[in-house]
C-alpha cells in the first residue's frame, strides 16, 4: 500500500512524536546491518517523544525520508546504507528505478486515497472477495495537521524521490484499474452472448420437438382415418 509522500511524512511524525521508534529494525542489507556511521540516529534517548515537525524535518538522517522508495528498492545496488559508495545523485536515480521496477513487477499494490479501486483490484487479482466494502477515510491525524505552505513544499523536497515514486504508481494503478474493468466488461459481454446462443439453441431445439409432435399427431390422426375408410 503507498499513500500521499506528505501525508505519509506527516503520519511517521505524529507516529515519532507519540514514542514510537524502530529500534528493533535491523536494517539488514547485503547480509549485515549498517554500522552507526552509516545510520547515525536522529536523538539522543529512548524516542523522540514531543518532537516538533521542524526539528523532524532538520535530521538529515531521518529514515522518514523517501521511506517508500527505500523499502521497495534494492539497497545492494547502491551499497545498501554506505552513503560514500557512489554520488548522491546516481544513488537517487538507481534506488528510484529500482522501487518502481519492482513495484511495476508485484501482482498487486494498492494507494490508501483510492480504497473502493484498492479492493476492486485486490479482488480481481486474487479472485477472492470481501465480505464487506472498503471505507474511504480521508480525516486522518496526518489531515488535521495544521501546516504552511512552507513546510508543505520542505516536505515535498525532503521527499522528492518519493513524490516521483507516488506519481508514476498512481499512474500505474489507474492503468491497471482501467484494464480491469474492461476485461470484466468484455467477460460481461461475452457472456451474455453465450446466454443469448444457448437459450437460441433451447428454443430452437424446443420448436423441433414440438413441429416433430405435431406431425406425429398428423400422421396418427390420418392413420385412424385410413382404417375407419
Amino acid at each position: 500500500m503507498l499513500r500521499d509522500p506528505v501525508s505519509r511524512y506527516l503520519s511517521e511524525w505524529k507516529h515519532v512524536q507519540r514514542g514510537a521508534t524502530w529500534k528493533t529494525s535491523l536494517h539488514v542489507c547485503d547480509g549485515r546491518s549498517p554500522t552507526p556511521d552509516e545510520l547515525p540516529t536522529c536523538y539522543l534517548g529512548d524516542d523522540w517523544s514531543g518532537v516538533n515537525l521542524q526539528d523532524f524535518m532538520d535530521c538529515g538522517y531521518n529514515l522518514a525520508n523517501n521511506r517508500q522508495v527505500r523499502m521497495l528498492a534494492d539497497l545492494s545496488l547502491v551499497g545498501c546504507y554506505n552513503l560514500t559508495f557512489m554520488n548522491e545523485s546516481e544513488r537517487n536515480m538507481i534506488l528510484l528505478q529500482s522501487a518502481k521496477n519492482n513495484l511495476k513487477n508485484m501482482a498487486f499494490f494498492g494507494l490508501t486515497e483510492f480504497q473502493r479501486k484498492t479492493q476492486y483490484l485486490f479482488e480481481r487479482t486474487f479472485n477472492l472477495k470481501f465480505i464487506s466494502p472498503f471505507t474511504q477515510f480521508n480525516i486522518t491525524r496526518a489531515s488535521n495537521v495544521d501546516i504552511d505552505e512552507g513546510a508543505r513544499k520542505r516536505i515535498e523536497v525532503l521527499n522528492f524521490l518519493d513524490m516521483q515514486l507516488y506519481e508514476y504508481a498512481k499512474d500505474l494503478f489507474l492503468q491497471r484499474f482501467q484494464y480491469s474493468k474492461q476485461e470484466e466488461h468484455q467477460k460481461n459481454r461475452q457472456k451474455r452472448r453465450e446466454e443469448r446462443r444457448l437459450l437460441r439453441e433451447q428454443r430452437a431445439h424446443q420448436w423441433q420437438k414440438e413441429e416433430a409432435a405435431a406431425e406425429i399427431a398428423v400422421t396418427e390422426d390420418y392413420n385412424s382415418q385410413v382404417e375407419r375408410w
